[in-house]
């Protein structure tokens, strides 16, 4: 027979093994329920003011946004606000103007991926050699994107006005003549102005993360394919260029993003003319909210604006960057 204190500590024994362990911790060891409690008290104490801010500033503003899309609204609290549903979104798929917008976005982006980032890229991989003064004509090229658009496109509305400016002076020391209307007057012409001067702008931006990836990259590697006999156009193709594979995506990424939400530049340097020839669609939600008192319209423009930008982010990101974020992880994983 088994005694009394036998069977005693053979309970006690289950009851030790069936207590609830303690959640292991990132190096193994069991952490204690109020370590736990303390570690996301911290969390939630450094993200609220985050938080906060994000919900203020970006989730207030998107809510409100769609919540007036499905009113009409001349944005005047004396004014009723007249329910119409999905009608601005139904006029706005059928609106010509929106459609110039989305083409003008779209030439915008091809022009950007297709002379802004190359030409960027290409300079900094220029200023990546050993060349006299290239810090000085680092500082040069970035200083454009210092300046706010505003005193750019300012400053390029003096360099592109007709006759006087100094883009038809240059050429007609040449002997050719620029267009009658002038550069931002012309149909033809005004959209590949603005981009000249959205590249004058933003191309230093590019170069700089061009270059810090390209000093990213081990000089070892080069050398390597150096002393295997690859040649500079090869060396560049097999080994520069899919290292800064991170770099460009984000470049090209940050570009989409701000070919879709262009307004302050275009408005300062055209007002969207001629005849809507430069509008964009956030020229065209001001229009409308602004200048015409449709607030309803302007905040279904800006609706549209918001589910492109974040489509092209997620999809972007899970189609494009998803090695980047994967490769991330994994290092991640390998440090703990």
């Amino acid at each position: 027979m088994v005694s009394e204190t036998t069977r005693q500590q053979v309970v006690a024994h289950d009851a030790v093994k069936t207590k609830p362990a303690a959640p292991p911790k990132a190096d193994g060891t069991r952490q204690h329920p109020k370590a736990r409690l303390r570690n996301w008290g911290t969390i939630i104490v450094f993200l609220a003011p985050a938080l906060l801010l994000f919900s203020v500033l970006v989730l207030a503003p998107i809510v409100l946004a769609a919540y007036n899309s499905l009113f009409r609204w001349n944005g005047y609290k004396t004014s009723p606000m007249e329910f119409v549903g999905l009608d601005n979104f139904s006029r706005l798929i059928s609106d010509p103007i929106f459609h110039a917008d989305l083409v003008h976005g779209a030439i915008l982006i091809v022009l950007s991926l297709g002379v802004q980032l190359p030409m960027a890229l290409g300079l900094a991989m220029l200023l990546n050699q050993r060349v006299w003064g290239r810090a000085i004509y680092r500082t040069v090229f970035f200083a454009p994107y210092v300046l706010s658009e505003v005193i750019t496109a300012v400053l390029f509305l003096m360099v592109l006005s007709p006759d006087r400016g100094l883009a038809d002076q240059i050429l007609g020391a040449l002997g050719i003549d620029g267009p009658a209307q002038g550069w931002l007057g012309s149909r033809a012409t005004v959209l590949y102005g603005v981009f000249f001067v959205i590249t004058w702008k933003y191309f230093g931006l590019h170069m700089i993360l061009y270059l810090a990836g390209r000093q990213g990259i081990p000089h070892e590697l080069t050398e390597a394919a150096a002393i295997d006999g690859a040649g500079p156009w090869q060396t560049f193709r097999r080994v520069t260029l899919p290292l800064l594979g991170p770099t460009i995506r984000i470049s090209v990424f940050l570009s989409v993003i701000g070919a879709i939400q262009l307004f302050d530049m275009v408005w300062v340097l055209t007002g969207g003319g001629p005849v809507n020839a430069s509008e964009t669609m956030a020229v065209t939600m001001f229009q409308y909210g602004f200048r015409r008192s449709e607030v309803g319209y302007a905040s279904a423009i800006s609706m549209a604006m918001f589910l492109l930008s974040f489509i092209f982010a997620l999809l972007y990101q899970r189609l494009v960057m998803r090695r980047d974020v994967e490769g991330a992880t994994t290092v991640m994983r390998d440090v703990r």
